[in-house]
Parts: structure tokens; C-alpha cells; sequence
């Protein structure tokens, strides 16, 4: 795991925990990162991590509508 050092100005009102979740929120929602590891990147479990992405906005499902439209014409091709 890489490790990274930010310095953040002490007039910015955040710990340490808000921080990993704001961070792994953002990049599990760009694809950057899966559940699991956006979940140990912030030290909670995949379900804890999963109800807090609502407080950062971040739906659980990220796929872009044009992926899930596939996905749905190729199950459909599959199961005929």
C-alpha cells in the first residue's frame, strides 16, 4: 500500500477518520478504487463504509447508466 502525507491547515476543522473517508469515498466513486479497498483505506467494514457513502453523496452503485444497459442486453442474450 502507498503511503501519502498531506498537510492540511489547521483552520480546516477534520480528523484523521473524515479525511480517509472523504478521500476513499471520492475515488471509490471514480472508479479508482473497489468497496473492499476504499473500506480499509477509511478501517471500516465493507457495510460501515457502504451506509456512510450516503453522508458523502456517493451512490453505492457507481456504474455509468450506459455500462448497466449492457449488462442488461447481455444477460438477456445469455439467457435465451
Amino acid at each position: 500500500m502507498k503511503t501519502l502525507t498531506i498537510n492540511i491547515p489547521n483552520t480546516v476543522d477534520i480528523d484523521d477518520k473524515e479525511a480517509r473517508m472523504s478521500l476513499a469515498s471520492k475515488l471509490y466513486e471514480r472508479g479508482k478504487l473497489t468497496l473492499g479497498q476504499a473500506a480499509e483505506l477509511t478501517g471500516y467494514s465493507k457495510e460501515t463504509f457502504m451506509e456512510l457513502l450516503a453522508e458523502y453523496n456517493v451512490s453505492l452503485i457507481n456504474h455509468p447508466a450506459d455500462e448497466l444497459d449492457e449488462d442488461i442486453e447481455n444477460a438477456r442474450h445469455h439467457s435465451i
